[in-house]
C-alpha cells in the first residue's frame, strides 16, 4: 500500500495551489488531509468519505478548502485558494479502509496509511 502525495510549493498569500494524492495497493473507504507546521503537532485539515457526499473541514480552512476523491483513480485532491501565511506547512494525505466514526474523523490515529509529505509554503 501506497499513498503519493504531490503539488505542494511556494505560493504568495491569497494564492491557489492543489495537492493530490494517489494511492495504491487498495482501497479505501476514507481519505484524510493533515499538516504539520515546524515546532507544532499535527492537525487535521479536511476528509471525505467513499461516496464523496461527506465531506469534513477544520475552522481554519473552511470555505477556503475544498477536498474531493475520485474512485475510478483511486486518488484524493485537495484545492486550496485564498491561502495565508499560518496555512504554512507539511501536508499528508491519509486513509483507512474501515469505516471511522464522525466524531473520529479528525484523528489521527483514525488513519492506519499516510503519504510522505508535501511542503506548501504561502509567502506574506
Amino acid at each position: 500500500v501506497q499513498l503519493q502525495a504531490s503539488g505542494g510549493g511556494l505560493v504568495q498569500a491569497g494564492g491557489s495551489l492543489r495537492l493530490s494524492c494517489a494511492a495504491s495497493g487498495r482501497t479505501f473507504n476514507n481519505y484524510g488531509w493533515f499538516r504539520q507546521a515546524p515546532g507544532k503537532e499535527r492537525e487535521f485539515v479536511a476528509a471525505i468519505r467513499w461516496n464523496s457526499r461527506h465531506t469534513y473541514y477544520a475552522d481554519s480552512v473552511k470555505d477556503r478548502f475544498t477536498i474531493s476523491r475520485d474512485n475510478a483513480k483511486n486518488s484524493v485532491s485537495l484545492q486550496m485558494n485564498s491561502l495565508k501565511p499560518e496555512d504554512t506547512a507539511a501536508y499528508y494525505c491519509a486513509a483507512a479502509s474501515r469505516q471511522i466514526i464522525t466524531s473520529q474523523t479528525t484523528n489521527v490515529a483514525s488513519y492506519p496509511y499516510w503519504g510522505q509529505g508535501t511542503l506548501v509554503t504561502v509567502s506574506s
